[in-house]
């Protein structure tokens, strides 16, 4: 974002892209309680090793706060390109759960990739937000696939902690 004044550009955080990221956590609050036992805290967050833990829940935290900082515009045809991942990705994200919870003993949402396709799916989202968010309200140096290693960092734990759920037997 450039500014001709010399001055800080004013930061509009109503129109960051953490809009993006409300879907799906407002998705998780309404219908976590719905999804089959496995996922349920009590269980989904047994005995995960701490390695796997503490930087899945630091990486997860940055991933969804680090949008606060990027402008949310939709001009370029890079920008354009990540809306459309967003939005397939939020549409697939959203699948994955209502498969898991209409249908839990389904042989999809049994499977490997059916249970851990809500691990999975992010990627896509949030690879559209990376896209999206091709620039910071402050003035340092930034490419967009900065904040994308973030999010291969945070699902590379968030999506080994879904496995070792699934390695104990659903």
């Amino acid at each position: 974002m450039q500014n001709t004044t010399g001055s800080l550009p004013k930061m509009n955080y109503w129109l960051s892209c953490i809009l993006l990221t409300i879907p799906p956590l407002v998705f998780n609050i309404i219908f976590a309680d719905n999804l089959p036992n496995a996922f349920s805290s009590d269980i989904f967050d047994k005995d995960i090793p701490a390695l796997i833990a503490f930087p899945e829940i630091i990486l997860r935290a940055f991933v969804f706060i680090f949008p606060l900082f990027m402008p949310l515009k939709l001009k370029t045809k890079r920008e354009k390109t990540g809306l459309i991942f967003y939005l397939l990705g939020i549409s697939l994200y959203f699948l994955s759960w209502i498969l898991l919870i209409s249908s839990p003993e389904s042989l999809w949402s049994t499977s490997i990739f059916g249970f851990l396709a809500p691990s999975y799916t992010p990627l896509i989202w949030l690879f559209g937000i990376a896209l999206i968010g091709d620039s910071l309200y402050f003035p340092i140096a930034y490419k967009w696939w900065y904040y994308l290693l973030g999010i291969l960092a945070f699902l590379i734990f968030h999506i080994s902690h879904t496995f070792l759920v699934y390695s104990r037997g659903i």
